[in-house]
């Protein structure tokens, strides 16, 4: 091992991204070449291709988005609180900077208008440039909105009414600039934005490598809202199983039968790679993996 830059790592069979995973783990990736390095005003920006992942998504040192696995994830992050509300029209998502999320959300029939909060504007141009891969086009769907403005802002002056509410930020023990997002305070304000039958659900990074932090998002949502379900995904990129929190007024996402899942699917002619009516029943089956439940 020669000499670390931005991140990677030079060594005789090549240059290897070495993303951190846990507090004492990492994951090594062998990158292709970098597309674009540039540092906003709130973080460092790197677009690479990745060896086996394709077109990525980089952030701080943290693989956010690659090409192969990303539908994984964000058809996770957005399809069972998507599903779990009966017609969601207007949906409100905070982060999101590649425009994946919003895919998935406007992938939704019914879905009228989509408002998607950013607080890192050169991220999202970047990313309109680049990573037309990720955001398919969504950015410039008639029915979608991109707001360049802090997500805790917005969420405090905003006077609309939104049906679900979709968090899709950095881990709660990430970067500081979403760290704010994952509070009893502001989840009260989301919820004063959701209608009556509203759903939020975030991403809550990992429970196995940072359980104290996950456990901290997931009490915050419990305070806030009747009925909180946990689930996790594998992301391979990610180099773990990551958590996600659905808290929501009404609908419990549990409860929703495969045939109940695929048939809103169909009728909201919603296409995906991974979610489906099994994986839905699935993901509320399983357990959140924590280390401490491994320890004898």
């Amino acid at each position: 091992m020669k000499l670390r830059y931005l991140g990677v790592f030079f060594m005789t069979a090549g240059p290897f991204f070495v993303q951190p995973v846990g507090k004492h783990s990492y994951l090594m990736m062998k990158l292709r070449k970098t597309e674009s390095f540039f540092r906003t005003k709130y973080q460092e920006v790197v677009i690479a291709e990745l060896e086996e992942f394709g077109r990525s998504l980089v952030l701080d040192d943290l693989v956010q988005s690659t090409h192969v696995d990303e539908p994984v994830y964000h058809e996770s992050l957005v399809h069972p609180a998507m599903i779990t509300h009966p017609k969601p029209e207007k949906v409100l998502i905070i982060g999101g900077g590649e425009g994946a999320t919003l895919r998935e959300v406007l992938k939704h029939s019914c879905v009228k208008r989509a408002v998607m909060v950013d607080i890192d504007g050169e991220l999202v141009e970047e990313a309109k440039k680049l990573l037309a891969n990720m955001h398919a086009g969504s950015f410039f769907d008639p029915r979608a909105e991109v707001v360049i403005m802090d997500g805790k802002d917005y969420v405090e002056r905003a006077k609309e009414v939104f049906d679900v509410a979709v968090m899709d930020l950095t881990d709660p023990y990430g970067p500081e600039i979403a760290k704010q997002l994952y509070g009893v305070e502001f989840y009260k304000k989301v919820s004063w934005l959701l209608g009556d039958e509203g759903v939020v659900v975030t991403q809550a990074g990992t429970a196995f490598f940072f359980e104290e932090a996950y456990d901290q998002v997931l009490s915050s949502l419990r305070q806030v809202f009747p009925i909180v379900r946990e689930y996790m995904v594998w992301i391979p990129s990610f180099g773990y199983a990551c958590c996600f929190l659905i808290g929501s007024k009404k609908h419990d996402p549990a409860e929703l039968k495969r045939e109940d899942v695929n048939a809103r699917l169909a009728n909201r002619s919603v296409k995906t790679m991974f979610y489906s009516g099994n994986v839905h029943q699935a993901l509320m089956l399983m357990p959140v993996l924590r280390r401490s439940c491994c320890k004898k």
